[in-house]
């Protein structure tokens, strides 16, 4: 929540009560959550798994590393995570999922489950902001596509660098501003003609994706999210920016 305390936040371009928004974000994803990762591969061209390995590979993994997947959606992540310690030969502890929609949470079970890994991950019904860990007890904190959907984002960010130990790392992938000429005006047309009615088609949604459009222009760009991980203790702050700006990297450190 960007102001005052108690101040309306934005559910897409209405601006709702913060408890408001959290039970309309939490409402959409559980209309969705079947649908999840087939209107992420239709949105994207199937370019979001690219995206995500791109982001996986910039996560530097070491033996005993203790990682939090937070906003885990359907477990993508987490499972490119599993694979990349799984070819080094790493020792990971269980990688801890967390996620505010238990909709969304069961369908990481199921992924996990069909390729029977479900031991290997601890799966935490929690919001972003209100992380149910002590603090120092993370060296890897990873949020994918799931930043722009907290209700209070700077808590959500000094959450993160709580429960992170010294020398430990933050690791965000998120949808940003194009930073290539013209890409801008073109992404707006294929976002807000497009993706609805792709939503509508496919998950017979349109409204959630109506909002997923609307959150997507509303989030800060990759400068102003630098300075909002500084604001929130972390030092080292870079990105990097994917297709054109149409995504970024962050990558900050305690």
């Amino acid at each position: 929540m960007n102001g005052p305390k108690n101040a309306k936040v934005s559910f897409g371009f209405k601006q709702v009560e913060p408890q408001e928004k959290t039970e309309l974000v939490k409402n959409i994803f559980s209309r969705v959550a079947s649908k999840y990762d087939i209107m992420n591969d239709a949105m994207s061209f199937f370019q979001h798994r690219l995206w995500k390995k791109q982001f996986v590979s910039k996560i530097f993994l070491y033996t005993s590393s203790r990682l939090l997947d937070v906003s885990c959606g359907s477990g993508d992540i987490a499972y490119l995570l599993y694979k990349k310690a799984k070819n080094k030969d790493f020792y990971l502890s269980p990688i801890t999922l967390l996620d505010p929609n238990e909709d969304m949470l069961k369908q990481a079970k199921n992924r996990f489950i069909d390729k029977g890994l479900l031991k290997s991950f601890i799966y935490t019904l929690a919001p972003a902001e209100e992380l149910p860990f002590e603090d120092n007890s993370f060296d890897i904190y990873t949020i994918s596509f799931g930043l722009r959907n907290v209700t209070d984002r700077r808590k959500a960010l000094k959450e993160a660098k709580r429960i992170l130990a010294p020398n430990s790392t933050f690791y965000c992938l998120e949808f940003s501003r194009p930073k290539w000429p013209g890409l801008d005006t073109l992404y707006d047309l294929y976002s807000f003609k497009f993706i609805p009615r792709l939503g509508e088609y496919i998950a017979n949604d349109k409204e959630a994706y109506e909002y997923l459009v609307e959150s997507i222009r509303l989030f800060p760009s990759q400068k102003q999210l630098c300075k909002e991980l500084e604001e929130a203790g972390f030092t080292q702050i870079s990105y990097k920016n994917i297709a054109g700006g149409i995504a970024a990297i962050h990558i900050a450190h305690t």
